[in-house]
C-alpha cells in the first residue's frame, strides 16, 4: 500500500533515499531549499508542492535529512515547525547526523505532541543511498521502529536499534569518528609507500589482504587512480564533504568532553580536517585528506 510521505532535505543523501521510497510505490512529496534538487526529485517521479505546511499536515510520515543540529531544531520546533504542522500520530524520522542532545530535545517535544519520533542517522555514503543499502542506527521506542521498519528497509539493508531517543546519534558519532581516523591512517600509509617508490595500487592491494585491511582502503580508496567509481577518481567531487566530516568529528569531541571520554585520535583528526577545510577544501570529499598529507602521487 502507498503511504503519504513528506521528505525534507534532498541533498546528496536525501535525494536518492527519497527516490527509493518513490520506486517502492509510496507517494513522496519532497522539499529542499535548492530548486534544482526539487526538480531532480520531480524528474525521478517524486511529488512537489508549494505548500509545505499543508503537505506535512496530510502526511503519515515525515522524514528529514538535514546538515546539522541547528537545521533540525529549526525544522521541527517553533510555530512554523514540523511539530506545529503535523497531526498527532504522524511518524517522524530524522536521518540527519546531529548532536545527541539536539535529538533528545526534538524527541521530547515530539512526544509531548503525541508524535512517535526516531533519530535514525545512516552510514553507507551516497552509493549506499542510491543502492538502498544504507545502515540505519536508530534511537527511539521499539514501537516507533516497528512502524518505520518497512520504509527503512526500502532505503537500507541493515537496521540497528541502539536504544532510546538520541542513542542513534551517539553510535553514529562513534562510527564517523572512527571513519575519519581510518581515512587519515589509510592516506598516511599509502603516502608512505609511494614516498618509498612503491605503486599506490600495489600498497593498497597488499594492505587489503593484510592486517591493515579496512573499509576506507577497500571501498573508498583515497589515492587517485587506485579505484574506480570513488571520489578520488573524479577529483574528489561528490560523496561526503570535508566540512561534514569536520562537523561530525566536532560532535565526537563535544560528546567526549561532556561524558569524560578520552578521544586523542578523534581530536587530532578533527584538527587535521579543520586545517584541510581552512585551506579551501571544505566542499571536497573527505577522502581528499590524502592531498593534505603531501603532493599528489
Amino acid at each position: 500500500m502507498s503511504t503519504n510521505i513528506v521528505f525534507i532535505g534532498l541533498g546528496n543523501m536525501g535525494l536518492p533515499m527519497a527516490h527509493n521510497l518513490v520506486r517502492a510505490g509510496h507517494a513522496v512529496t519532497g522539499f529542499d531549499l535548492l530548486p534544482a534538487s526539487v526538480r531532480h526529485f520531480a524528474d525521478g517521479g517524486g511529488l512537489v508542492s508549494d505548500d509545505q505546511a499543508a503537505a506535512i499536515g496530510a502526511a503519515d510520515i515525515v522524514i528529514t535529512m538535514l546538515p546539522a543540529s541547528r537545521h533540525v531544531l529549526g525544522a521541527y520546533l517553533g510555530d512554523a515547525g514540523i511539530l506545529a504542522q503535523a497531526r498527532p500520530g504522524t511518524l517522524l524520522i530524522d536521518c540527519s547526523t546531529i548532536s545527541t542532545e539536539a535529538a533528545r530535545q526534538v524527541g521530547r517535544a515530539a512526544e509531548e505532541k503525541g508524535m512517535p519520533m526516531l533519530d535514525a542517522p545512516v552510514s553507507g555514503g551516497t552509493a549506499g543511498a542510491t543502492n538502498g543499502t544504507l545502515t540505519f542506527m536508530v534511537g527511539g521506542e521499539e514501537s516507533a521502529l516497528a512502524a518505520a521498519r518497512p520504509y527503512l528497509d526500502v532505503m537500507g539493508k541493515a537496521i540497528f536499534h541502539a536504544g532510546g531517543s538520541g542513542c542513534g546519534q551517539t553510535v553514529k558519532i562513534c562510527n564517523n569518528m572512527l571513519l575519519g581516523i581510518l581515512m587519515i591512517g589509510t592516506s598516511e600509509a599509502i603516502r608512505l609507500g609511494v614516498a618509498n617508490g612503491l605503486d599506490a595500487k600495489v600498497v593498497s592491494d597488499v594492505m587489503a589482504k593484510s592486517s591493515g585491511r579496512n573499509w576506507t582502503l577497500e571501498v573508498y580508496n583515497p589515492c587517485p587512480g587506485v579505484a574506480e567509481n570513488v571520489p578520488a577518481s573524479r577529483g574528489y567531487t561528490g560523496g561526503f564533504g570535508v566540512d561534514l566530516m569536520l562537523k561530525d568529528l566536532g560532535l565526537a569531541v563535544e560528546s567526549a568532553l561532556a561524558s569524560g571520554a578520552s578521544v586523542p585520535l578523534g581530536a587530532l583528526s578533527r584538527n587535521l580536517y579543520s586545517l584541510h577545510s581552512k585551506a579551501g577544501s571544505g566542499a571536497l570529499d573527505f577522502s581528499s585528506i590524502y592531498q593534505l598529507l603531501g603532493e599528489k602521487a
